[in-house]
């Protein structure tokens, strides 16, 4: 999910690119906390255009690894971001002033139901996400390379 609760969220347009903007420029001291939650800066690149596409989104930790879901507010679909990772799982991640890369892959099915309840206690209405929608919104897990 990008930092929104919906496809608008109530918010004015552009205030993903004015979050990121001021992530960048900050090295995350403006950004990485988000409506009182932790947001990383995804780049992967378009699986159509080969351009280089980033994406603020909340994130949690596993250990090592890096954790995102692909809610998309609960929309019918996966976000961009997500099929572009699926098509090329290497990406970049920027988490505060750190980026490194990463390589980026689904939860499995055994592991999807505890990421999900770690996510979920991050951000309470991925569960209202997921009764919006008949996919099964993935957790994706970024393992930093």
């Amino acid at each position: 999910m990008t930092t929104g609760q919906s496809s608008s969220g109530g918010r004015a347009p552009g205030w993903q690119k004015e979050h990121m903007r001021r992530y960048l420029a900050t090295g995350g001291e403006d950004g990485h906390i988000w409506e009182g939650v932790p947001t990383l800066l995804l780049t992967t690149i378009g699986r159509r255009s080969g351009e280089r596409r980033t994406a603020p989104l909340i994130y949690g930790r596993d250990g090592a690894h890096y954790l995102v879901v692909a809610s998309r507010g609960g929309a019918p679909t996966h976000p961009s971001w997500y099929e572009n990772l699926v098509a090329q799982p290497n990406v970049e991640v920027q988490v505060m002033a750190q980026r490194f890369k990463a390589r980026a892959r689904p939860a499995t099915p055994a592991e999807q139901p505890a990421l999900w309840k770690t996510m979920a206690a991050i951000w309470p209405a991925y569960d209202d996400y997921q009764q919006k929608t008949p996919r099964e919104i993935p957790v994706v897990i970024l393992d930093p390379v």
